[in-house]
């Protein structure tokens, strides 16, 4: 009688179990569909903006193209400073929450083994809520001044941003401006990327090398070559920006994706186990109630 009870008791357990790990089971599903939906729309958006900044970048090589010893404040590399002394800026992009699996991880992690293994004196503008917390935590010199979420990146917000640490450097309060987020390689691959934003670099622009018998078009700058390049590598920069919030905001919705299909791949694999100790709890608790019910027959018999 008491161990049928033991047995009963054990499979409403297991049961119990069963429910809990389904009700986790619809949640991973539907934060993998939202996630997945995100993705997609980031990846469309960040499609349909990268014609027009890849263009700005081919009109900023055409100029160096032709003016290639021109001296601009946004390609000054300032030797002159020791390496120790020099003041950089890094933009952090991290997420707003996490159940991504490695993703703000890998980010922080990059971000400190750079002020590591970088000398000088780092200032970080961290984007995204558990960036904000980790580092504020940290003994590290970190401005407050963008408070956005990385939910829904915009342009509007790209541009606070560049114009920000546009005036940094071109005021000398900072030597170099990197950007720290997720570049998403495919499907399965996402890698964190360090990029120089500040200053930047002709070679970028010029990846190759035009032979001199090739008729290159003749062209004229107004007010001037400076002017020019004072009101398009602004444009340029912001869309730089806007691209890696973009791209870090699929990253971090594929990476979440990732997380939550293989917590869901646990949860199944623990539902066929648990199914598996309820049917013998079960079976167990049969057998032992037709075993009792045989007892009492026979002892019925003998009494007879």
């Amino acid at each position: 009688m008491y161990k049928r009870q033991e047995f009963m008791a054990n499979a409403r357990e297991i049961k119990s179990r069963i429910s809990s790990v389904q009700d986790t089971m619809k949640i991973t599903n539907a934060m993998y569909m939202i996630s997945s939906s995100k993705m997609k729309k980031a990846k469309k958006i960040l499609s349909d903006t990268e014609p027009y900044f890849y263009n700005m970048q081919s009109a900023i090589a055409r100029i160096l193209r032709h003016i290639p010893d021109i001296q601009h404040p946004f390609f000054s590399v300032r030797h002159l400073i020791p390496t120790e002394e020099r003041k950089i800026a890094t933009i952090v992009v991290t997420g707003d929450k996490g159940m991504a699996g490695a993703y703000n991880h890998n980010i922080t992690k990059m971000t400190e083994e750079f002020m590591a293994n970088t000398p000088g004196h780092h200032k970080l503008y961290v984007l995204g809520v558990v960036g904000r917390q980790y580092f504020s935590k940290k003994d590290v010199d970190m401005d407050g001044s963008f408070r956005y979420t990385v939910q829904k990146p915009t342009m509007h917000r790209a541009r606070m941003i560049s114009e920000e640490v546009i005036r940094g450097f071109l005021e000398r309060e900072v030597d170099e401006v990197h950007i720290i987020y997720t570049q998403m390689q495919n499907a399965v691959v996402m890698e964190p990327v360090n990029m120089q934003l500040l200053p930047l670099k002709k070679t970028s622009f010029s990846p190759i090398d035009i032979p001199a018998e090739v008729h290159q078009e003749e062209i004229e700058m107004f007010p001037s070559a400076d002017g020019v390049l004072d009101i398009m590598i602004p444009n340029y920069l912001t869309g730089v920006i806007y691209g890696c919030l973009v791209e870090a905001y699929a990253s971090e919705n594929n990476a979440r994706m990732t997380a939550m299909q293989s917590s869901t791949d646990s949860a199944k694999k623990m539902l066929q186990d648990l199914s598996i100790q309820y049917n013998r709890a079960r079976q167990a608790a049969i057998t032992q109630e037709i075993t009792e019910v045989c007892a009492g027959a026979r002892a019925q018999q003998k009494k007879s």
